[in-house]
C-alpha cells in the first residue's frame, strides 16, 4: 500500500515537521519540570515561553497541512481521519503547554519526598507521547505496519496511570499537608496523566484508520 501523501513531498515533509515539534515539546516539558522542582525559576519560565514558541509552530503547520489537503484536493477518502489525527496530535503539545503554564501559574507547592513520582510520571507520559508519534509516522508511510508500535503505547499509558495512582495515594497518605494542599498536588498528577491518556487518543484512532486503509 502507497503511503497516505504518496509524491505530495512538501505535504510529506510539513507532516515530519509537525510530528517533530510534538516530540521537541513533550522534551521541553520534562525539562521544565526538572527545573520547577529543582527551584530553577528562571530557566523554568525560559521553558515555558520554548514551549509556547513549538505550540504557535505546530498550530501553524497544523493550518498549513489542512489548508493544503483542501486546496489540492489531496486523499478525499482519507482526508476526514487524517485532519482528525492532526487535531488529536495538537491537543498533545498543547497539553504539554498547559502543564507548564498551570505550574507557572499557579506554583503549586511539592515537597521533596514527591519529587521523583512527578518526575517518573512525567517520563511515562512523554513515553507514550514518543511511540504514539512513531506510531503515526508509521501510518502515513505503511499504514499497516504500525499494531506492534500502538501496542507500546498503550503500555506506556498504562504505566503512567500506576504511576498516578501510586503517586496520588502516597499524597494523600502523608501526614501534616493540608487537605487543600493534597488536593492541589493530585490535581497536577492528574494534568501530566492526561498527556497519556491523550497519546492513547491518538493511538485508538490510528488502529481504526489503519483498518480502514486495509478494507
Amino acid at each position: 500500500m502507497k503511503p497516505l501523501f504518496g509524491r505530495t513531498k512538501t505535504l510529506e515533509q510539513k507532516s515530519a515537521d509537525f510530528l517533530d515539534v510534538t516530540i521537541e515539546a513533550s522534551q521541553v516539558l520534562l525539562t521544565g519540570i526538572s527545573h520547577y522542582l529543582n527551584g530553577a525559576t528562571e530557566q523554568f519560565e525560559d521553558d515555558l515561553k520554548q514551549i509556547t514558541v513549538l505550540e504557535n509552530r505546530g498550530d501553524n503547520l497544523r493550518r498549513e497541512i489542512e489548508n493544503q489537503l483542501y486546496t489540492e484536493t489531496l486523499i478525499p477518502e482519507s482526508r476526514g481521519d487524517v485532519l482528525a489525527l492532526l487535531e488529536n496530535i495538537d491537543n498533545i503539545t498543547n497539553q504539554c503547554k498547559q502543564i507548564l503554564m498551570e505550574l507557572s501559574v499557579e506554583i503549586p507547592v511539592i515537597t521533596p519526598e514527591f519529587h521523583d513520582g512527578y518526575l517518573h510520571l512525567a517520563e511515562k507520559s512523554v513515553k507514550a507521547v514518543e511511540e504514539v508519534v512513531s506510531s503515526t509516522r508509521s501510518f502515513l508511510n505503511f499504514p499497516l505496519m504500525i499494531e506492534h508500535s500502538l501496542n507500546k503505547v498503550y503500555f506506556w499509558e498504562s504505566e503512567a496511570d500506576r504511576l498516578s495512582e501510586t503517586l496520588k495515594r502516597k499524597v494523600f497518605r502523608t501526614t501534616g499537608l493540608e487537605l487543600s494542599h493534597k488536593f492541589h498536588l493530585r490535581y497536577f498528577a492528574l494534568h501530566i496523566e492526561l498527556l497519556a491518556d491523550k497519546a492513547e487518543d491518538v493511538a485508538d484512532r490510528l488502529a481504526i484508520y489503519s483498518i480502514k486503509r486495509s478494507l
